[in-house]
């Protein structure tokens, strides 16, 4: 084996935001001497090829559809050529580009130690690294995180390597004419959205009758319809047999859904698949180190963040538990504070209820808390009360029936003090809506205490503080 060639106290294997947030805290703040390891570029998944350049392009998806309801308002705007994909997607690179540089900026700013490599655990202490220029470090660590995050699944159907995930979402240099997307998460259902506002025919195929699944019924069944309104053409209980080539630019999926269950054909020039992510743990060498994984390929890390090997520990998507950047920026924080922050941190961890969570679709979709299923199975049917209203934003006031979009919201109580268990949004806004809100529940706010607020008028929002 070769010689050590580095040593510290803190050695972090992935430099996504969580590991990133990890790292900092813990040699800026505390003072451990600190290495960060990424084979990628840092900033990991939100960054480079999710949360950021998504926003980015909901963003744009966002200025079409208000210009195509502008007219309602009496403006009559003329575009002079088509959207230009290609100069978009060169400018959304160069801003990730810059941040880019800011992570590298902050981890010198805090003494953070950065190896761009691939690592590969030896034992529980010792790590080698293969650097980008071929190189090997071997690093002995008194104490290692893996926060390796995950990457997006392609399934074994034939010809299936003709598509693209959604890191490859980002690389398209031109707009397909007509694009496939296949799953029923959020990550398919925004870029559907998103495809479809910049002027793409969007097919999405999912293999239930709703898609957005874990949410709350009434998110599910809302959002479906509105999509179906707005022109997107969704394929229920569907399933693909084979992708075939059919030249340069186009390809033939062959499928069947509920309307063709004996099967039918549709060429698109672009196909995604959307089916779920896996952890990033491929060459990590869990296995030297004894670190447990379950089923799915996830590394088990409890509450604290803890795995099974005393001295390492985990946090992020490469964990499975809430695949949210926030939410491992959050935890990565806490798990520095408690390592290296000194007894007053010695129980310092992530609570992991009442997660805040945002779908960037058209509208948007917020949630916290339980569903109302959820709710009825913990505190029984009796003990839930439930407060809805869906209803007509004034931005629509101005638009005929049928450009009219949906709001929906509903919160869900429980106990003679109707504790507040689980609040869900649809609708404009919905996304810098919940935060605020989030907050309220996050303090154990009660039915009165939204009563007790006095609405803004005229909003959408103030429908939560007057519900009946």
């Amino acid at each position: 084996m070769a010689p050590i060639s580095k040593e510290c106290d803190f050695l972090v294997i992935g430099g996504g935001s969580g590991g990133l947030a990890c790292a900092r805290r813990a040699s800026g703040q505390w003072g451990a001497k600190t290495i960060a390891v990424e084979s990628n570029r840092l900033g990991g998944t939100c960054v480079n090829v999710g949360c950021v350049p998504k926003k980015v392009t909901w963003n744009a998806a966002a200025i079409a559809e208000t210009l195509h309801e502008a007219a309602a308002y009496g403006f009559n705007i003329k575009e002079t050529g088509p959207f230009d994909f290609k100069t978009f997607k060169h400018k959304r690179d160069d801003y990730v580009k810059r941040l880019n540089g800011i992570y590298e900026r902050n981890l010198e700013k805090d003494h953070v130690e950065y190896l761009h490599g691939r690592a590969h655990l030896l034992n529980k202490n010792e790590v080698e690294v293969v650097l980008h220029n071929g190189s090997k470090e071997i690093i002995r660590a008194k104490k290692i995180l893996l926060a390796t995050g995950g990457h997006p699944n392609i399934p074994n159907t034939p010809g299936a390597e003709l598509g693209i995930t959604s890191d490859g979402f980002f690389d398209l240099e031109t707009l397909p004419k007509r694009v496939a997307l296949v799953g029923a998460g959020y990550i398919a259902v925004e870029m559907a959205g998103m495809f479809h506002h910049l002027g793409s025919e969007t097919h999405l195929f999912i293999r239930h009758e709703t898609f957005l699944r874990t949410f709350d019924p009434m998110i599910q069944e809302t959002i479906v319809k509105e999509y179906e309104r707005q022109g997107l053409h969704i394929h229920r209980n569907s399933s693909q047999s084979k992708i075939e080539k059919k030249d340069d630019k186009w390809m033939t999926m062959h499928y069947t859904d509920k309307n063709s269950p004996n099967g039918s054909t549709l060429d698109i020039d672009c196909l995604l698949w959307a089916i779920g992510r896996s952890p990033e743990v491929e060459d990590l060498g869990l296995d030297k180190a004894g670190v447990n994984q379950d089923q799915k390929g996830h590394i088990i890390a409890d509450d604290y963040q803890n795995t099974n090997v005393e001295n390492i520990y985990s946090l992020g998507d490469v964990c499975g538990k809430i695949e949210l950047t926030p939410v491992a920026i959050a935890a990565g924080r806490q798990l520095a504070n408690r390592l290296f922050g000194g007894p007053e941190f010695k129980n310092a961890k992530l609570d992991y209820t009442n997660i805040p969570s945002v779908v960037f679709a058209h509208p948007e979709v917020g949630s916290i808390g339980m569903t109302e299923q959820e709710a009825r199975d913990t505190f029984g049917d009796e003990n839930v009360k439930i407060y809805k209203t869906d209803f007509t934003a004034m931005y629509y006031a101005m638009m005929p029936p049928e450009a009219k979009a949906p709001t929906a919201y509903k919160v869900i109580c429980t106990g003679e003090e109707e504790k507040v268990v689980g609040l869900h949004i649809l609708g404009s806004g919905s996304a810098e809506m919940l935060q605020g809100f989030g907050v309220a529940v996050k303090m154990g706010a009660r039915k009165r205490d939204f009563d007790s607020c006095v609405a803004i008028h005229p909003t959408s929002a103030e429908e939560l503080v007057t519900l009946k």
